[in-house]
């Protein structure tokens, strides 16, 4: 193995870990602050340090938004995945909700289809009805549960595959720092009307009371696990190629479930495993098949 793919892969491991960390954070906070609340004010630190790095760096330009359309399904994309992952971290066990996120590849791979009119293989069919299988097996003690609110996963993956839509709808019409900013911000403005939304619904678990500051400090916390754990997988895919690490991004799922046993006593049983087994499989099949159609990213 060459040099830089080998350290390509070690900043691999770095980035995919650090992500899990940003949600073991927001797992801590279970009962303090909705998800919601959480994801919007980690955007709002996100939002800031890429404006201000973006200003320095590259002045007014660099706040232009190309394609506004497409810069908002990624923004709307953004903020339903990380509402919808950090509510479903506080209410089911970290592994099974980080299992269930894996399958926005085969997600994206369907909605290139729809939206962007891409054939898709029979490869990506098999993978998807493949992976939602194992979706059913990871989900069954949790619907039991949870009821449909045990679906949140599910439209976290689905938040992600838009944003990969949106990514690759606008590929190339502006610096890759002023596109982090751009769906932070829009991001951000999204999860602020959703999460003000969910306060005056009357549901308890989505009122947003005035936190005290170890809350705010763990969820700003979380932007800069979550840009860190960026800035790994960037150079990651500078020196090993985006293809070559993919598959590094299931480390979420063992740092995951390592964390969610030891420090919140959540023991996957044989059948939660088994479908987590099953999706991961999917997703290797699809990316062997060469048809993953978006770089890994995680939800933070």
């Amino acid at each position: 193995m060459k040099q830089n793919e080998r350290s390509g892969l070690l900043f691999a491991l770095a980035g995919f870990a650090a992500l899990s960390v940003g949600d073991i954070i927001v797992k801590s906070m279970a009962g303090m602050w909705p998800g919601p609340a959480i994801a919007t004010f980690r955007y709002i630190v996100g939002a800031f340090g890429l404006g201000t790095i973006l200003a320095f760096r590259e002045g007014p330009a660099g706040f232009a938004l190309p394609g506004l359309k497409w810069q908002a399904l990624r923004g709307f994309g953004v903020a339903i995945s990380a509402m919808a992952f950090f509510s479903a971290v506080q209410l089911m066990p970290l592994a099974e909700a980080t299992a269930i996120q894996f399958t926005s590849p085969m997600i994206t791979a369907l909605l290139a289809a729809a939206i962007l009119r891409e054939p898709a293989r029979r490869s990506t069919w098999i993978a998807s009805v493949v992976a939602f299988i194992g979706v059913l097996i990871v989900l069954r003690p949790n619907f039991a549960v949870l009821g449909v609110v045990a679906l949140l996963p599910v439209l976290s993956a689905f938040g992600m595959g838009v944003l990969m839509i949106g990514n690759r709808a606008v590929a190339g019409r502006a610096s890759a720092l002023s596109m982090q900013f751009s769906v932070a911000f829009i991001g951000m403005l999204f999860m602020g009307a959703f999460a003000l939304a969910g306060h005056l619904s009357g549901i308890p678990m989505l009122h947003i009371s005035v936190p005290p500051w170890s809350v705010l400090a763990r969820a700003g916390s979380i932007a800069f696990s979550a840009s860190f754990a960026h800035t790994m997988i960037y150079l990651a895919t500078t020196r090993a190629g985006a293809g070559t690490i993919a598959p590094m991004t299931y480390i979420q799922l063992l740092v995951a479930g390592m964390f969610g046993w030891f420090m919140f006593g959540e023991q996957p049983d044989l059948t939660a495993l088994a479908g987590a087994g099953i999706i991961v499989a999917a997703g290797l099949y699809l990316w062997r098949s060469g048809k993953v159609v978006a770089e890994p990213q995680g939800t933070d």
